[in-house]
This record gives structure tokens, C-alpha cells and sequence, in this order.
């Protein structure tokens, strides 16, 4: 029963196994870079951990969650220039979505010590921002970019 479970969901736990790593490499590069660049460069922080999340992301999606198995240089280009169209668009999203919260809504202003460990309201933005990302790019990929020829 539960091997059939997993076999059924198999893309589905994948994507979440490796969605929550591609967020991990977000919110740690954001967090790097918004140490290094200060807070109010903070959009600009998070298009440079975008690009990290975004290389990551390709290559776990092509290898393991859609398993897209061409190497074909056709292919790759299509999946690669797809790819990084829906991500763009996500991204526009997230620096939208971050901007209203931090700035429009003042999360910004808001820090949090969570067992020795602050978290401040850019990362609080960051972290919302992300559920929102991780929907919109599975949709993305599934049905698009990866999508299974019938």
C-alpha cells in the first residue's frame, strides 16, 4: 500500500523533497547576501540568491523530479529557456510580493530572536514569499517545461 503510494506521488515527493532543499539554498544565499549587501538592498539580495535557487532548481527538476532523460542540445535549450521564462516570472512575483511586505507593509520593521537566531522581517517576507514561488513553479514545470509527451 504505501509503496504504491509512493510510486503514484513519486513526482509530487520529489518535488517537495527538492523544493524545500531549492528553498534552503534561497534562504541561505538571501540571508548571506543580506548580511553582506545590508537590509535595505534587500531585493537586491534576493535576485542573487534567485540565481543560485534557480541553478540548483534546473538541474534536481531534470534529473529528479520530472526526469527529463534527453541531453539532446534541442532539448536542453527549450527546457533550459522555459525554465528560467516561468522562473523570471516567479521572480517578478517574489520582488513584488517582498517590496509590499517589507516596504508597503512594514514587515521590514519587525525582528524576531528565535533560540538565539534573529530573524529579521526581510526574512520573514522572504519566507512567505517563498509558499508562493514554490506553487507557481511546480505549475510551471509540470505543466510546461517538463511536460510529459503522451
Amino acid at each position: 500500500m504505501i509503496k504504491n503510494l509512493l510510486v503514484k506521488y513519486r513526482e509530487l515527493i520529489t518535488y517537495v523533497i527538492f523544493g524545500v532543499l531549492t528553498t534552503v539554498v534561497s534562504l541561505v544565499s538571501f540571508k548571506i547576501f543580506d548580511s553582506i549587501l545590508g537590509e535595505n538592498l534587500y531585493l537586491i539580495s534576493n535576485v542573487i540568491s534567485w540565481i543560485f535557487a534557480v541553478s540548483f532548481a534546473y538541474v534536481t527538476n531534470k534529473l529528479w523530479v520530472f526526469e527529463s532523460k534527453s541531453w539532446k542540445s534541442n532539448v536542453i535549450i527549450k527546457e533550459i529557456i522555459g525554465f528560467i521564462s516561468a522562473r523570471l516570472f516567479s521572480l517578478g512575483v517574489e520582488e513584488l510580493g517582498l517590496w509590499l511586505l517589507v516596504d508597503i507593509f512594514n514587515i521590514g520593521k519587525i525582528s524576531v530572536d528565535l533560540f538565539s537566531f534573529n530573524i529579521n522581517g526581510n526574512m520573514i517576507a522572504k519566507l512567505i514569499m517563498q509558499f508562493v514561488v514554490i506553487v507557481l513553479n511546480y505549475v510551471f514545470s509540470k505543466l510546461v517545461i517538463f511536460k510529459k509527451k503522451e
